[in-house]
C-alpha cells in the first residue's frame, strides 16, 4: 500500500522517551499552577470578542459570486474525484484520488480550516447537492429540523465508516475503493437532504461538522452580531456552542488517532502478524472502537468528577472546546509526514491522473523529496503538536472552569481533566515512538 496513516515507530526521536514524556507533563503542570495561581477569572469572551474587518471585506466574502463560486470549486472538484477515481488506473501509486481524499482532504481540511475559518462549509459539494435536491424534488415547502435528540451521531457514523476505510479496510487505497465510499457518502446524504435540506449538513455531514470544529481555532470567525472578525483563536473556541452531542464527533476523532499510533506499535503488528484477513479485519475493528471508548470513557469520567464541586450538570457539553487542540495536535502528529511527502504525489500524479503519459502541470516527471524536512524535524513537530495542544486545553478548560465553578473549588474542580490530559499526552507520545 502506498500510503502510509502515521509514521511508524518514532526510534529517530532525538531525546529519549523519559525524557519526552517527563518534558511534557512537566509542561501540563507548570501551566496548571500558573493558571491557577494568576488566571481567577474568565478572559474569554467569546462571540462578543474580535477586531471587525473591513465591510469591504466582508461583503466580497459573503457575496452571491464568492458563495456561488466556492459551490462550483466543489462540485468540480467532486466530479473530477468521482470521475478519475472510475476511469483511471485502479493504482494508487498512479492515480492521485487516494491521494487526494486522504492526505489533501481528510488531512488538509485541518490547517484550511484554522487558516480560513468555517469556509469547508461553503465549498462543500454535499450541502450543494443537499440544497438543489430538496429545492427540485422535494414536495415539502419547508425543510424540517434534524431532530435534536439524534444530536450528532449521524455525523459521527459517518466519520466512523471513513476511519473504517482509512484505518482498518486492508484494500483501502484502490481508487476503485475510494471512489466508491465517496460515491455512497454522497449519496446517503443526498437521500436525507431529500428531507431536511441543507440543514442535514449542520448535524449529519461528519466532514463538514468535523472542519466546523477544527474552524473554531481560526484567527477568523463571526461575531454575535454577525461581523467578520480577527480574534484570539482561544476566544473562538470559547464562543462554541456548549452540546454535549459535540462530544460524540471529538472522542470519534482523538479516539482513531490514538488506534492510528497503536497500529505502528510492535505489539499490535505481533498481534495481527500471519492473521487471516477476516481476523485481521476483526481486530483492526475492536481496536478502533476500543480506543474511541476510551476517549469517551476518560472524558466522561473526568467530567463527571469535577460536578461534585458544582450544582450545575452536563458539564461534558460545557468543556467540550478544550477537546478541539487536543484533536489538533493529534491530526499533526499523526499525519504531518504524511501530508508533507505523500502530498507531494497529489501534484505528480495529478499531471497523468489517467496513467496515459500526460503531463498536464509539468509534474509528471517529479520525485517525492524526502529531505524535504529532516526525521527530527518531523519527530520535533510530532511531539510539539501533541504537548502544545494539551496546553491550549488546559487553559481552554481551566477559562471555562473558574467561570462555572465557586471559588473554595476553582483550581480543585480540574484536577481529574488534568489527570485526563496527563494521560492522552503520555499514552500519545508513547505511541508516536511505538512502544
Amino acid at each position: 500500500m502506498i500510503l502510509a496513516h502515521g509514521i511508524g515507530g518514532r526510534s529517530d526521536l532525538p531525546i529519549p522517551l523519559w525524557m519526552a514524556l517527563t518534558g511534557a507533563t512537566a509542561a501540563l503542570l507548570i501551566s496548571f499552577l500558573v493558571l491557577g495561581a494568576w488566571w481567577r477569572n474568565s478572559r474569554f469572551k467569546g462571540s462578543e470578542a474580535g477586531r471587525p474587518l473591513p465591510r469591504s471585506l466582508q461583503r466580497a466574502a459573503d457575496s452571491k459570486v464568492t458563495l456561488w463560486t466556492l459551490k462550483l470549486i466543489g462540485l468540480l472538484l467532486l466530479a473530477a474525484m468521482l470521475g478519475i477515481a472510475a476511469a483511471g488506473p485502479n493504482d494508487s501509486a498512479i492515480n492521485p484520488v487516494p491521494t487526494w481524499f486522504y492526505v489533501w482532504f481528510w488531512v488538509g481540511i485541518v490547517p484550511i480550516s484554522i487558516l480560513f475559518g468555517p469556509i469547508y462549509k461553503k465549498i462543500n459539494p454535499v450541502r450543494t447537492i443537499c440544497g438543489f435536491i430538496y429545492r427540485f424534488v422535494s414536495a415539502d415547502e419547508e425543510p424540517r429540523e434534524v431532530p435534536a435528540g439524534w444530536g450528532y451521531k449521524p455525523a459521527a457514523a459517518g466519520l466512523i465508516a471513513f476511519l473504517m476505510l482509512e484505518l482498518v479496510f486492508d484494500r483501502s487505497d484502490l481508487p476503485l475503493v475510494v471512489g466508491g465510499f465517496i460515491g455512497i457518502y454522497v449519496l446517503a446524504n443526498a437521500v436525507m437532504g431529500l428531507r431536511f435540506g441543507e440543514r442535514w449538513c449542520d448535524r449529519g455531514d461528519g466532514f463538514e461538522v468535523y472542519a466546523r470544529m477544527m474552524a473554531q481555532l481560526s484567527i477568523f470567525g463571526r461575531r454575535s452580531d454577525g461581523r467578520l472578525v480577527i480574534r484570539n483563536p482561544l476566544d473562538g473556541l470559547a464562543a462554541m456552542k456548549t452540546d454535549t452531542a459535540f462530544v460524540q464527533i471529538l472522542v470519534v476523532v482523538i479516539g482513531s488517532a490514538a488506534f492510528d499510533g497503536l497500529t505502528r506499535t510492535e505489539i499490535w503488528q505481533s498481534l495481527i502478524a500471519g492473521r487471516p484477513r477476516s481476523i485481521y479485519l476483526l481486530l483492526g475493528t475492536l481496536g478502533l472502537a476500543a480506543s474511541i471508548l476510551f476517549i469517551s470513557t476518560t472524558y466522561r469520567t473526568a467530567v463527571e468528577l469535577s460536578e461534585r464541586f458544582t450544582d450545575k450538570r452536563e458539564l461534558a457539553g460545557r468543556f467540550v472546546h478544550s477537546l478541539i487542540p487536543i484533536a489538533v495536535g493529534y491530526t499533526i502528529a499523526h499525519y504531518f509526514s504524511l501530508f508533507v511527502f505523500q502530498g507531494q504525489a497529489g501534484f505528480i500524479l495529478g499531471s497523468d491522473p489517467f496513467g496515459r503519459g500526460a503531463d498536464l502541470f509539468g509534474t509528471a516527471d517529479w520525485a517525492i523529496n524526502y529531505r524535504l524536512v529532516s526525521v527530527s524535524a518531523i519527530a520535533l513537530v510530532q511531539v510539539g503538536a501533541i504537548v502544545l495542544g494539551h496546553v491550549l486545553g488546559v487553559i481552554s478548560a481551566h477559562d471555562r472552569a473558574v467561570e462555572l465553578f465557586p471559588e473554595p473549588y476553582k483550581t480543585r474542580s480540574q484536577y481529574s481533566l488534568l489527570a485526563v490530559m496527563v494521560v492522552y499526552t503520555a499514552v500519545g507520545i508513547a505511541l508516536l515512538v511505538g512502544t
